[in-house]
């Protein structure tokens, strides 16, 4: 895929300018004063910032997709300068967002869908044409040529060959017969009886030995 095989700052630039040729996408009048969230000090330097903030959303929905305004937030999100207090995380502006989404749905590169609990906007056809097509152009510019994808080698040969007969198995050997194994119980009985009969046979000793 081309599109993630350019630098995506060229591409975005490249994209913004294609943005500027649709009438669909325009800035609003407040697009030169406002920030882009709560971590920015100071509005865009560019005068185009909305084109390329435009391309840039094009970008995510083609890379992140379905998403909505609060993810898209959070991406375009940053850090707060505190002074001496701690950095702050801080979202993006969700008005700028909202509406450049809308833009690019009404100029047909983006459209809504939901996919299970995702719900939100994803790239449309035209819109992922416009991106190959700027990414193969500046790869065609700066000499990039992706190898080709390997064919799969059909062998011939296994087809052709008859699968082999398998060979008979050999007859499995007797097995011996286990040796019943003695319970405990029944082991412990017999030493017992064992010893008994030993201590009888000593009484009776001692008995005679006493007689005489």
């Amino acid at each position: 895929m081309g599109i993630h095989d350019v630098d995506a700052t060229l591409l975005i630039m490249r994209v913004a300018e294609e943005l500027k040729k649709d009438a669909n996408i325009k800035p609003p009048a407040w697009a030169p004063f406002v920030k882009t969230g709560m971590n920015r000090e100071r509005p865009p330097v560019q005068d185009d910032w909305w084109f390329i903030r435009s391309a840039a959303v094009l970008r995510k929905l083609f890379t992140l997709g379905p998403v909505g305004t609060q993810k898209l937030r959070v991406v375009f999100g940053g850090r707060k300068n505190c002074g001496y207090a701690p950095d702050r995380f801080y979202a993006g502006s969700g008005n700028i967002l909202r509406k450049i989404l809308q833009q690019l749905e009404k100029a047909n590169l983006a459209k809504q869908v939901a996919k299970g609990v995702h719900k939100g906007r994803i790239i449309a056809p035209a819109g992922q044409k416009l991106l190959e097509g700027v990414a193969s152009q500046i790869m065609k510019e700066q000499g990039v040529v992706l190898p080709a994808a390997p064919k799969e080698e059909v062998k011939v040969e296994a087809e052709v060959k008859e699968a082999k007969p398998k060979k008979p198995r050999a007859p499995r050997k007797p097995r011996a017969p286990r040796k019943k194994k003695v319970e405990k119980s029944e082991a412990k009985e017999e030493v017992k009886e064992e010893v008994k009969e030993e201590s009888k046979s000593e009484v009776k000793e001692e008995v005679k030995n006493a007689e005489q």
